[in-house]
C-alpha cells in the first residue's frame, strides 16, 4: 500500500472558490475525512478546518462520517479527486443545543416575574399578586417547563454524543426561534396569563392523570438518551441498532416519549399555546425520525428489523 494518497482538489462553487485552495494535496495512507479536511484548511489558509466540505467526485455527496478513512472512499480513490467547499461559519452542536434550550428556561423564569407589567391591559386585568397571583396549578407548570428543558441541558452537556462536529452557525437562530418563541415566549404569556386555563389552584383528576404522563414520558425519555448514547464511542461517529424501552414500536422512541411529556403538559394547562408548539415540534421530529430509519436501513440491512412507523404507533 502507498505510503501517500496525492488526491486533485477542485472547487465545488466555481462562482465562490476558495482562493487559495491548492490544485493538489497529500495525505497519508490512513487518514480520515477529517485530517483532509484539516490539511485542506491548513493549506487554504481557513482557520477553522470545520468550514471545508469535502465531496466525492463521483456522488457528489457530501462526506459525512469524519472518521472515515479516506482511502475506503471509493469514489475519491477511482477519481483521484476531492470535490471541496467553504461551507461557511460554523458553531458546535453542543453550543446550538445548549443556547435553544435556554430561551424556555428564561422566559418561564422571567414573565412570572414581570406579570405586574405585562397583564395589566384587557383581556387580563392583573390587579395584583394579592388579589390575582399565580395559582398553584401555574406554579407546577413553571415546574414541569423547566425540569424538562434543564434535563435538555444536561443531556447536551453530559450524555449526548454528536458524529458531527459543528453545524452552520445561522441555525442557531432558526433553532432558537423555535424555542425562544413557541415554547418561551408564547407558552410563558399564556400559560401565567390572569384567567387562563391554568390560573386555578385545586387539581382535578385530570392534572393528576397529566403529571403521571409526564413523568412517564420524561423518565423513559431519559432511559432512551441513556441508551443512545452508549452506542457511540466518546468521540465517535458509528451507530448501532437502538434496542431499548420503545425501540420495538418505534425507530426513534426519544421522540415518542418526548411527545408523552409533553400531552401530560397538555392536560395540565389546557393551553392552545402548547399544543401548537408541540405540534410544530412533532413536524420536525418526524422528518428527523424518517431520515434515522432510512440511515438505519442502509447502514445495517437485514440485520436491522424495519419499523413502520418512526416515531408515534399507528400515526407516525
Amino acid at each position: 500500500m502507498a505510503s501517500k494518497l496525492s488526491l486533485k482538489l477542485t472547487n465545488r462553487a466555481p462562482k465562490q472558490p476558495i482562493k487559495k485552495l491548492p490544485a493538489h494535496i497529500e495525505l497519508s495512507a490512513d487518514a480520515t475525512v477529517e485530517d483532509a479536511k484539516v490539511a485542506v484548511a491548513r493549506t487554504s489558509g481557513i482557520s477553522d478546518f470545520n468550514r471545508i466540505g469535502l465531496y466525492d467526485p463521483t456522488s457528489k455527496k457530501i462526506l459525512k462520517n469524519r472518521r472515515a478513512l479516506v482511502r475506503d472512499e471509493q469514489g475519491v480513490v477511482a477519481a483521484g479527486e476531492l470535490i471541496v467547499k467553504d461551507l461557511g461559519p460554523q458553531m458546535a452542536w453542543r453550543t446550538v443545543f445548549i443556547v435553544e434550550y435556554f430561551g424556555p428556561i428564561l422566559f418561564h423564569s422571567l414573565v412570572p416575574l414581570i406579570r405586574p407589567y405585562i397583564y395589566r391591559f384587557a383581556p387580563y386585568l392583573y390587579v395584583s399578586e394579592t388579589s390575582t397571583p399565580i395559582s398553584k396549578v401555574q406554579w407546577l407548570l413553571f415546574a414541569l417547563f423547566q425540569i424538562h428543558f434543564l434535563k435538555r441541558e444536561y443531556e447536551t452537556i453530559f450524555v449526548h454524543r454528536f458524529s458531527a462536529n459543528t453545524m452552520p452557525a445561522f441555525n442557531i437562530f432558526r433553532n432558537s426561534a423555535f424555542y425562544w418563541l413557541m415554547s418561551g415566549l408564547m407558552c410563558s404569556l399564556h400559560i401565567y396569563a390572569p384567567n387562563s386555563a391554568a390560573d386555578r389552584d385545586e387539581l382535578v383528576p385530570l392534572d393528576y392523570l397529566g403529571i403521571g404522563i409526564f413523568v412517564f414520558g420524561e423518565v423513559c425519555n431519559w432511559i432512551v438518551h441513556q441508551h443512545l448514547a452508549s452506542l457511540r464511542k466518546p468521540g465517535g461517529t458509528e451507530k448501532g441498532i437502538p434496542n431499548c424501552i420503545g425501540s420495538g414500536l418505534v425507530t426513534s422512541p426519544n421522540y415518542m416519549f418526548e411527545v408523552t411529556a409533553w400531552i401530560g403538559v397538555i392536560l395540565i394547562s389546557r393551553s392552545a399555546a402548547v399544543v401548537l408548539f408541540i405540534c410544530t415540534g412533532i413536524m420536525y421530529m418526524r422528518s428527523w425520525s424518517r431520515d434515522k430509519e432510512k440511515a438505519l436501513r442502509k447502514e445495517f440491512g437485514d440485520r436491522y428489523k424495519k419499523k413502520r412507523y418512526t416515531m408515534l404507533p399507528g400515526l407516525i
